[in-house]
């Protein structure tokens, strides 16, 4: 169980005093599902990167930006998935996310024919 608004909190109060604008910590862990709480101090950003299979943004704190294929900027309470093209996060406010990453999929497979 976590607290996401005393991670927020903290995360953000870290950020703020890092000098390179960040904080992160993996929440939590299950099977192929990993949550991460990360900060960004205003003008932060994190560089553009390969997305994963599957992932979704959701801004507990201010507001970021997400740049890829189209741009994105995402207000505190909203939840959004994330593009799968590369992509970069800017904080446009000092700012808190949780970050919803699936690390693997496994292919669908269609439905069976009868022989």
């Amino acid at each position: 169980m976590a607290d996401l608004v005393a991670l927020a909190r903290k995360h953000l109060d870290v950020a703020l005093a890092d000098e390179h604008g960040r904080s992160a910590e993996l929440i939590l862990r299950d099977g192929p599902m990993r949550q991460t709480i990360i900060a960004l101090r205003d003008g932060v950003e994190l560089g553009e990167h390969n997305a994963p299979a599957a992932a979704s943004i959701q801004v507990l704190e201010g507001r970021v930006r997400v740049t890829g294929q189209d741009m994105a900027e995402i207000d505190q309470g909203r939840l959004d998935v994330l593009t799968h093209d590369r992509h970069s996060v800017l904080a446009l406010e000092d700012s808190v996310f949780l970050l919803t990453t699936v690390t693997s999929i496994e292919p669908t497979r269609g439905p069976e024919r009868a022989r």
